[in-house]
Protein backbone atom coordinates (compact mmCIF):
# COMPACT_ATOMS: atom_id res chain seq x y z
CA UNK A 1 0.00 0.00 0.00
CA UNK A 2 1.20 3.52 -0.99
CA UNK A 3 0.44 6.63 0.45
CA UNK A 4 0.47 9.59 -1.54
CA UNK A 5 0.37 13.19 -1.35
CA UNK A 6 -0.86 15.85 -4.21
CA UNK A 7 -1.59 19.74 -3.52
CA UNK A 8 -2.59 21.67 -6.55
CA UNK A 9 -0.45 25.10 -6.93
CA UNK A 10 -4.13 27.02 -7.47
CA UNK A 11 -4.65 29.46 -4.46
CA UNK A 12 -1.69 28.68 -2.58
CA UNK A 13 1.47 30.29 -1.92
CA UNK A 14 4.61 28.72 -3.11
CA UNK A 15 6.17 28.42 0.83
CA UNK A 16 3.45 26.45 1.27
CA UNK A 17 3.48 23.79 -1.30
CA UNK A 18 7.08 23.60 -0.35
CA UNK A 19 6.65 23.10 3.18
CA UNK A 20 3.76 20.66 2.52
CA UNK A 21 5.96 18.74 -0.36
CA UNK A 22 9.34 18.78 2.43
CA UNK A 23 6.46 17.73 5.18
CA UNK A 24 6.23 14.39 2.97
CA UNK A 25 9.49 13.98 1.96
CA UNK A 26 10.88 13.67 5.91
CA UNK A 27 8.09 11.19 6.73
CA UNK A 28 8.50 7.75 4.95
CA UNK A 29 4.70 6.75 5.29
CA UNK A 30 4.11 9.15 2.06
CA UNK A 31 5.31 7.92 -1.24
CA UNK A 32 5.05 10.64 -3.73
CA UNK A 33 4.12 14.27 -3.83
CA UNK A 34 1.95 15.05 -7.25
CA UNK A 35 0.83 18.68 -8.21
CA UNK A 36 -1.43 19.75 -11.18
CA UNK A 37 -1.06 21.22 -14.68
CA UNK A 38 -3.24 23.88 -15.03
CA UNK A 39 -2.93 27.45 -15.56
CA UNK A 40 -5.98 28.41 -13.97
CA UNK A 41 -7.62 27.33 -10.78
CA UNK A 42 -10.07 24.91 -11.57
CA UNK A 43 -11.63 24.82 -8.04
CA UNK A 44 -12.89 28.30 -6.27
CA UNK A 45 -12.22 31.69 -8.29
CA UNK A 46 -10.84 30.87 -12.04
CA UNK A 47 -9.65 34.55 -11.64
CA UNK A 48 -7.37 33.31 -8.91
CA UNK A 49 -3.88 32.50 -8.37
CA UNK A 50 -2.44 29.39 -9.94
CA UNK A 51 1.73 28.36 -10.08
CA UNK A 52 2.73 26.73 -13.32
CA UNK A 53 3.46 22.87 -12.45
CA UNK A 54 6.87 21.97 -14.25
CA UNK A 55 9.00 25.18 -12.73
CA UNK A 56 7.60 23.92 -8.77
CA UNK A 57 7.85 20.44 -9.34
CA UNK A 58 11.61 21.46 -10.60
CA UNK A 59 11.88 23.38 -7.51
CA UNK A 60 10.06 20.84 -5.27
CA UNK A 61 12.67 18.36 -7.22
CA UNK A 62 15.78 20.01 -5.91
CA UNK A 63 14.37 20.78 -2.03
CA UNK A 64 13.39 17.14 -1.47
CA UNK A 65 15.53 13.90 -1.36
CA UNK A 66 13.51 10.89 -1.03
CA UNK A 67 10.03 11.39 -1.91
CA UNK A 68 9.06 10.25 -5.72
CA UNK A 69 7.67 13.40 -7.55
CA UNK A 70 4.90 13.87 -10.54
CA UNK A 71 1.95 15.84 -12.31
CA UNK A 72 -1.39 14.59 -12.11
CA UNK A 73 -1.65 15.15 -15.18
CA UNK A 74 0.31 17.01 -18.07
CA UNK A 75 -2.55 17.85 -20.94
CA UNK A 76 -0.90 17.01 -23.99
CA UNK A 77 -2.11 19.64 -25.71
CA UNK A 78 -0.11 22.14 -23.80
CA UNK A 79 3.24 21.04 -25.10
CA UNK A 80 4.88 19.46 -28.14
CA UNK A 81 5.40 16.38 -27.43
CA UNK A 82 8.85 16.59 -28.30
CA UNK A 83 9.35 19.40 -25.74
CA UNK A 84 7.66 17.33 -23.11
CA UNK A 85 9.80 14.30 -23.54
CA UNK A 86 13.11 16.43 -23.31
CA UNK A 87 11.28 18.15 -20.15
CA UNK A 88 10.41 14.85 -18.88
CA UNK A 89 14.37 13.20 -18.84
CA UNK A 90 15.95 16.25 -17.77
CA UNK A 91 13.03 16.37 -14.59
CA UNK A 92 14.44 12.50 -14.25
CA UNK A 93 17.82 14.03 -14.20
CA UNK A 94 17.52 16.67 -11.89
CA UNK A 95 15.28 14.47 -9.31
CA UNK A 96 17.69 11.57 -9.44
CA UNK A 97 15.03 9.29 -10.83
CA UNK A 98 12.25 10.01 -8.51
CA UNK A 99 10.09 11.43 -11.23
CA UNK A 100 6.85 9.79 -12.82
CA UNK A 101 5.83 11.50 -16.24
CA UNK A 102 1.67 11.92 -15.96
CA UNK A 103 0.05 12.45 -19.36
CA UNK A 104 -3.41 13.02 -20.32
CA UNK A 105 -5.55 14.23 -23.69
CA UNK A 106 -6.22 17.68 -21.71
CA UNK A 107 -9.65 19.31 -21.03
CA UNK A 108 -9.92 22.52 -19.96
CA UNK A 109 -11.86 25.16 -22.12
CA UNK A 110 -11.31 28.41 -20.25
CA UNK A 111 -7.48 28.29 -19.97
CA UNK A 112 -7.02 26.74 -23.51
CA UNK A 113 -9.23 29.49 -24.94
CA UNK A 114 -7.91 32.20 -23.11
CA UNK A 115 -4.45 31.30 -24.37
CA UNK A 116 -5.13 30.40 -27.97
CA UNK A 117 -4.23 26.90 -27.51
CA UNK A 118 -5.83 24.38 -29.88
CA UNK A 119 -8.12 21.74 -27.37
CA UNK A 120 -10.07 20.37 -30.14
CA UNK A 121 -13.17 18.02 -30.06
CA UNK A 122 -13.13 15.08 -28.36
CA UNK A 123 -12.00 12.82 -30.83
CA UNK A 124 -9.38 15.11 -31.80
CA UNK A 125 -7.67 15.48 -28.37
CA UNK A 126 -7.48 11.62 -28.47
CA UNK A 127 -6.17 11.27 -32.07
CA UNK A 128 -3.65 13.98 -30.87
CA UNK A 129 -3.06 12.42 -27.31
CA UNK A 130 -2.68 8.71 -29.26
CA UNK A 131 -0.31 10.43 -31.10
CA UNK A 132 1.54 12.22 -28.56
CA UNK A 133 2.13 8.95 -26.65
CA UNK A 134 3.81 7.15 -29.05
CA UNK A 135 5.92 10.18 -29.54
CA UNK A 136 6.91 10.36 -26.15
CA UNK A 137 7.10 6.84 -25.57
CA UNK A 138 9.74 6.62 -28.28
CA UNK A 139 11.67 9.61 -27.65
CA UNK A 140 12.49 8.34 -23.74
CA UNK A 141 13.28 5.04 -25.33
CA UNK A 142 15.07 5.03 -28.08
CA UNK A 143 18.30 7.16 -30.01
CA UNK A 144 16.38 8.37 -32.97
CA UNK A 145 12.63 8.63 -33.21
CA UNK A 146 10.80 9.61 -36.91
CA UNK A 147 6.87 10.15 -36.49
CA UNK A 148 4.51 11.19 -39.02
CA UNK A 149 1.04 12.05 -38.33
CA UNK A 150 -1.84 14.18 -38.26
CA UNK A 151 -0.43 16.31 -35.21
CA UNK A 152 3.06 16.11 -35.27
CA UNK A 153 5.82 15.20 -37.78
CA UNK A 154 9.33 14.60 -36.34
CA UNK A 155 11.88 13.91 -37.99
CA UNK A 156 15.35 11.86 -36.51
CA UNK A 157 14.75 13.54 -33.53
CA UNK A 158 16.69 13.08 -30.71
CA UNK A 159 16.32 13.01 -26.92
CA UNK A 160 19.77 13.19 -24.83
CA UNK A 161 20.23 12.65 -22.04
CA UNK A 162 17.48 10.24 -21.23
CA UNK A 163 16.81 9.76 -17.27
CA UNK A 164 18.13 7.30 -15.16
CA UNK A 165 14.84 5.50 -14.66
CA UNK A 166 14.62 3.32 -18.51
CA UNK A 167 11.82 3.10 -18.67
CA UNK A 168 10.31 6.54 -17.42
CA UNK A 169 7.42 5.54 -15.52
CA UNK A 170 4.16 6.75 -17.10
CA UNK A 171 1.16 7.52 -15.43
CA UNK A 172 -2.80 8.07 -17.23
CA UNK A 173 -4.96 9.39 -15.61
CA UNK A 174 -8.82 9.03 -16.70
CA UNK A 175 -11.52 6.53 -17.07
CA UNK A 176 -12.74 6.57 -21.05
CA UNK A 177 -13.32 2.91 -21.89
CA UNK A 178 -12.31 2.97 -25.67
CA UNK A 179 -9.83 5.51 -25.42
CA UNK A 180 -8.22 6.06 -22.09
CA UNK A 181 -8.26 2.67 -20.72
CA UNK A 182 -6.85 1.41 -23.84
CA UNK A 183 -3.90 4.60 -23.80
CA UNK A 184 -3.41 2.96 -20.47
CA UNK A 185 -2.88 -1.02 -21.39
CA UNK A 186 -0.44 0.32 -24.56
CA UNK A 187 1.89 2.79 -22.86
CA UNK A 188 1.58 3.54 -18.85
CA UNK A 189 2.45 1.85 -16.05
CA UNK A 190 0.21 3.27 -13.81
CA UNK A 191 -3.32 4.38 -13.84
CA UNK A 192 -5.20 7.32 -11.78
CA UNK A 193 -8.72 6.66 -11.51
CA UNK A 194 -9.90 10.66 -10.68
CA UNK A 195 -12.81 9.41 -8.31
CA UNK A 196 -13.31 6.56 -6.71
CA UNK A 197 -16.88 4.52 -6.60
CA UNK A 198 -16.78 0.92 -5.45
CA UNK A 199 -18.50 -0.08 -8.41
CA UNK A 200 -16.90 2.47 -11.14
CA UNK A 201 -13.50 1.20 -10.01
CA UNK A 202 -14.55 -2.90 -10.37
CA UNK A 203 -16.05 -2.17 -13.92
CA UNK A 204 -13.18 0.38 -14.91
CA UNK A 205 -10.77 -2.52 -13.77
CA UNK A 206 -12.64 -5.35 -15.60
CA UNK A 207 -12.31 -2.82 -18.99
CA UNK A 208 -8.71 -2.13 -17.99
CA UNK A 209 -7.83 -5.92 -17.98
CA UNK A 210 -9.30 -6.78 -21.59
CA UNK A 211 -7.32 -3.69 -23.21
CA UNK A 212 -4.28 -5.51 -21.67
CA UNK A 213 -5.11 -8.71 -22.58
CA UNK A 214 -5.60 -7.77 -26.33
CA UNK A 215 -2.40 -5.72 -26.07
CA UNK A 216 -0.38 -8.79 -24.17
CA UNK A 217 -0.21 -6.92 -21.01
CA UNK A 218 -0.08 -7.98 -17.44
CA UNK A 219 -2.62 -5.58 -15.83
CA UNK A 220 -0.89 -6.68 -12.67
CA UNK A 221 2.03 -4.60 -14.20
CA UNK A 222 0.09 -1.27 -13.77
CA UNK A 223 0.41 0.74 -10.63
CA UNK A 224 -3.83 1.80 -9.35
CA UNK A 225 -4.07 4.69 -7.62
CA UNK A 226 -7.06 7.18 -6.72
CA UNK A 227 -7.43 10.42 -4.56
CA UNK A 228 -9.18 10.50 -0.87
CA UNK A 229 -10.14 14.61 -1.07
CA UNK A 230 -8.85 15.99 1.97
CA UNK A 231 -11.38 18.96 2.66
CA UNK A 232 -10.57 21.86 5.87
CA UNK A 233 -13.70 19.37 8.24
CA UNK A 234 -12.31 15.97 6.52
CA UNK A 235 -11.30 14.16 9.67
CA UNK A 236 -8.45 11.57 10.19
CA UNK A 237 -10.48 8.70 10.73
CA UNK A 238 -12.62 8.97 8.00
CA UNK A 239 -9.37 9.21 5.84
CA UNK A 240 -7.79 6.09 7.48
CA UNK A 241 -10.65 4.15 6.80
CA UNK A 242 -10.99 5.43 3.16
CA UNK A 243 -7.29 4.45 2.97
CA UNK A 244 -7.94 0.97 4.24
CA UNK A 245 -11.38 0.82 2.11
CA UNK A 246 -9.23 1.39 -1.13
CA UNK A 247 -6.63 -1.07 -0.44
CA UNK A 248 -8.91 -3.89 0.41
CA UNK A 249 -10.95 -3.33 -3.22
CA UNK A 250 -7.38 -3.22 -4.87
CA UNK A 251 -6.08 0.71 -5.25
CA UNK A 252 -2.22 0.20 -4.75
CA UNK A 253 -2.15 3.98 -4.12
CA UNK A 254 -4.00 6.29 -2.00
CA UNK A 255 -3.49 10.07 -2.97
CA UNK A 256 -4.31 12.73 -0.17
CA UNK A 257 -5.40 15.44 -2.27
CA UNK A 258 -5.70 18.48 0.34
CA UNK A 259 -8.09 21.24 -0.98
CA UNK A 260 -7.98 24.80 -0.82
CA UNK A 261 -6.99 26.61 1.40
CA UNK A 262 -4.19 24.36 2.81
CA UNK A 263 -4.07 24.79 6.07
CA UNK A 264 -0.01 22.92 7.42
CA UNK A 265 -1.38 22.29 10.93
CA UNK A 266 -4.69 19.66 9.08
CA UNK A 267 -1.00 18.43 7.04
CA UNK A 268 0.63 17.88 10.08
CA UNK A 269 -2.26 16.67 12.43
CA UNK A 270 -2.99 13.80 9.20
CA UNK A 271 0.36 13.09 8.91
CA UNK A 272 0.97 12.50 12.50
CA UNK A 273 -2.36 10.37 12.30
CA UNK A 274 -1.48 8.42 9.52
CA UNK A 275 2.09 6.96 10.95
CA UNK A 276 0.32 6.18 14.26
CA UNK A 277 -2.27 3.94 12.15
CA UNK A 278 0.31 2.46 9.55
CA UNK A 279 4.23 2.62 10.39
Amino acid sequence: MEIGIKVAPHHVKWETLLEVAQIADQVEIFHQFWNFDHFYPIKGDTNGPCLEAWVTLTGIAQATNRIRIGCMVNGVHYRHPAVLANMASALDIVSQGRFELGLGAGWNELESGAYGIELGSLKERFDRFDEALIVISSLLAEENTSFSGKYYTLQEARNEPKGPQQPLPICIGGTGEKRTLRSVANHASHWNLPMFEDQQFKQKYDILKAHCEKAGNNIDRIKISTHVFVEQDTTSPSIISEILHQNHLGIDQSILYFQPPIHLKQVEQLTNALMSEFR
